[in-house]
């Protein structure tokens, strides 16, 4: 089993910046590809962004181009998303996902999910 933890969420004010982690774990877990969504209250589960296990493939969310930045530590098993001059329209959960493979992770099934961590941005 694979376990995603993140951590770094928190609140911020509009124009700020925090950087996210999740840090993955279990005997079955060999990197493979790695991602962010996030969800506001009474939307849609929203794509941030995604990273392949060499780092070379990345695609971002039409929102957060711009301002996000995913990267990896292979070595340390862990997903970071940087994010930049952030939006009261960024406040969501924030979870990390993964999977073997690169295309679960863009089409929103991967095989794991984390358990999210609370982005606040005021305004």
């Amino acid at each position: 089993q694979v376990q995603l933890v993140e951590s770094g969420g928190g609140l911020v004010q509009a124009g700020g910046s925090l950087r996210l982690s999740c840090a993955a774990s279990g005997r079955t877990f060999s990197s493979g590809a790695m991602g962010w969504f996030r969800q506001a209250p009474g939307k849609e589960r929203e794509f941030v962004a995604a990273i392949s296990w060499s780092g070379g493939n990345i695609y971002y969310g039409d929102y957060v181009k711009g301002r996000f930045t995913i990267s990896r530590d292979n070595a340390k098993n862990t997903v970071y998303l940087q994010m930049n001059s952030l939006k009261p329209e960024d406040t969501a959960v924030y979870y990390c996902a993964a999977d073997l493979a690169l295309s679960p992770v863009l089409s929103g099934i991967p095989g794991f999910w984390g358990q999210g961590t609370q982005v606040t941005v005021s305004s």
